[in-house]
C-alpha cells in the first residue's frame, strides 16, 4: 500500500490509477485530512467516488471534506476518544466514542444529521465484527467445508479461544454499532452492506454476504428491509439504480432461486438452490463441491 507524503502525493495517486481505469478509491486509517480532502477534490474531478477505513480522520471531518461512503459501520469513528489528536489515529481506535454515543444521544443525532447533509453512506460489515463476541456466529456446516484444513483449524482455534477469554463489552458494542446503523437509516441515511472477507479467517464471501443479511435483521430491519439494503441500495450509491439492483422491466438482474421464503424467514437466505447471471444458471451444490477445501489456500 502506497504510503502518502503530501495532498500533491495523493493527487498525483489518484490520477495516476485512474488513468489506468481504477474505478473507486479507499483511504486507510493513518491518511491526514488535508491528504484526503486532496484525494477527493481530485477523484470527484473524475467522476470517481472515495471510501474509506478511517481512524485519523473522524466522521464529521471526513462528511466536511466530501467523502463519499465510511466502512465498517460505525465502529471505527474515533471523534468522542479521549485524547484524539488531529489527524493521528489513537491507540484507543474508536471504541470510547461507540460506549459513549448511545443511539438516542445528542452525539449520535448530530451525527447523523451531518452525514445524512452531506450525503455520506455507511457500509455495514457486521459479519467480520460478530467474531469478536464470544460463541458467535453460527457455524455453518457448508462454509467450514469450503475452508481449507489448515483455515478450517485455525479459524476454529481462534473461536475456541477466544469463547474462553472473558468477553468483555464485546456484545455491547456489537450491539451498539446495530443500533446506531439502525438509527442511521431512521434518519434518512444510505446504508450499504458487506463481509469484510478480510482479516479474518471466518469471514467468507458469499456466506458471509448472506449472514449480514440476517445480521441487519437483528438489527432491527424488516427482512425486505435488509434485503433490499444488500442490493438496490448499493447500486443507488453508485448511481446504477436504473440498469441494476432490484427486478424490474428494462434492468439487468442477476437472481437468485431460494428454497423458501426470505421475506418472512430471513434463514431461507442461505437455501440458495440456483443462481442466475448473466442469463446463465448455476446449481448452487455444484458451486459448493467446486470450491471444498479451498478457500483460504491462497
Amino acid at each position: 500500500m502506497h504510503q502518502l507524503t503530501s495532498p500533491e502525493d495523493a493527487r498525483r495517486l489518484v490520477d495516476y490509477w485512474a488513468d489506468q481505469g481504477v474505478t473507486s478509491f479507499k483511504a486507510y486509517m493513518d491518511i491526514t485530512r488535508d491528504q484526503l480532502k486532496a484525494a477527493i477534490e481530485e477523484a470527484h474531478k473524475r467522476g470517481i467516488k472515495v471510501t474509506g477505513h478511517l481512524c485519523s480522520v473522524t466522521y464529521p471531518e471526513a462528511a466536511a471534506l466530501g467523502i463519499d461512503d465510511l466502512e465498517h459501520g460505525f465502529f471505527v469513528n474515533t471523534q468522542l476518544d479521549p485524547g484524539k489528536q488531529p489527524d493521528r489515529c489513537p491507540k484507543s481506535g474508536g471504541e470510547p466514542t461507540m460506549e459513549k454515543m448511545a443511539p438516542d444521544s445528542p452525539e449520535a443525532r448530530d451525527l447523523m444529521a451531518t452525514l445524512v447533509k452531506a450525503h455520506v453512506a455507511i457500509t455495514s460489515t457486521l459479519p467480520v465484527f460478530e467474531h469478536s463476541v464470544p460463541g458467535r456466529p453460527p457455524l455453518r456446516p457448508d462454509m467450514l467445508d469450503a475452508m481449507s484444513p489448515e483455515a478450517r483449524t485455525a479459524f476454529l482455534y481462534a473461536r475456541n479461544r477466544r469463547a474462553a477469554l472473558p468477553a468483555g463489552n464485546s456484545v455491547e458494542m456489537f450491539q451498539r454499532d446495530m443500533q446506531l446503523e439502525h438509527a442511521f437509516v431512521q434518519a434518512g441515511g444510505l446504508l450499504l452492506a458487506g463481509p469484510d472477507p478480510t482479516g479474518n479467517g471466518g469471514t467468507l464471501p458469499g456466506f458471509s454476504d448472506q449472514r449480514e443479511i440476517e445480521l441487519l435483521v437483528e438489527a432491527g430491519f424488516t427482512p425486505v428491509e435488509a434485503i433490499k439494503i444488500a442490493t438496490l441500495n448499493g447500486a443507488t450509491y453508485m448511481r446504477r439504480q436504473d440498469q441494476i439492483g432490484s427486478i424490474a422491466p428494462g434492468k439487468n438482474a442477476d437472481i437468485v432461486v431460494i428454497k423458501g421464503n426470505p421475506a418472512g424467514k430471513i434463514d431461507d437466505i442461505e437455501k440458495v438452490e440456483i443462481v442466475f447471471k448473466d442469463g446463465v444458471g448455476y446449481d448452487s451444490q455444484k458451486l459448493f463441491a467446486s470450491v471444498r477445501g479451498c478457500y483460504g489456500q491462497y
